[in-house]
């Protein structure tokens, strides 16, 4: 029996962690960055609400942020010790501890670099697709656009591998990435989609 058999065995015994993996057959199907730019329809401002309120942030507006110019002044204004920064990382680290407790971290491990290289591939391309419509050059800002969607694909798994509802926080976000649109953060009051 081989190294891959013998990992397809012990995935098997945690099925948490083979809905997982399986999870990586949705991020080619998923519109990545299609509709940035574009006003926001009714089904993401109400994705949006969801996903605030599971957040703990229920009194932030979304916004419509107008062009990758506005993105990146968005992300450059980004208080790295907001209030909203500090919910995802306590979250994530619940998370990790939560399922690390009843899966062996080198299976978690694994099947999260699997779905963190897979997520880069069609992220990527999505993110390239999107600057080519916008004539939009800005290597770093894509690579910050493809870093925020591969950090919500990485996000969707562990919800996935740990077991929780569907209306957590982290699985909320990845719709809101399935929708076309770039989710960019609250910032004081505001929620900012491109």
């Amino acid at each position: 029996m081989d190294e891959q058999e013998n990992e397809i065995d012990a995935l098997e015994e945690y099925p948490t962690l083979v809905l997982a993996s399986r999870f990586t057959k949705l991020i080619p199907r998923t519109d990545w960055f299609r509709y940035v730019g574009e006003p926001l329809e009714r089904e993401v401002l109400d994705k949006a609400r969801i996903y605030l309120d599971a957040l703990g942030f229920p009194e932030a507006t979304p916004a419509e942020v107008e062009d990758w110019q506005e993105a990146a002044y968005s992300l450059e204004t980004k208080d790295w010790n907001s209030p909203f920064w500090e919910v995802e990382q306590q979250l994530l680290a619940a998370l990790t501890v939560e399922v690390t407790e009843s899966i062996e971290p080198e299976l978690l491990e694994m099947v999260l670099a699997h779905v963190t290289s897979v997520a880069s591939e069609y992220v990527g391309e999505g993110v390239i697709a999107a600057a080519d419509r916008w004539g939009m050059q800005d290597e770093e800002l894509m690579k910050a656009a493809i870093g925020e969607g591969v950090q919500a694909c990485y996000q969707a798994a562990l919800v996935i591998a740990a077991g929780v509802d569907d209306d957590h926080p982290f699985k909320l976000k990845y719709q809101l990435f399935e929708t076309g649109w770039w989710p960019l953060g609250v910032m004081g009051n505001t929620f900012n989609i491109f």
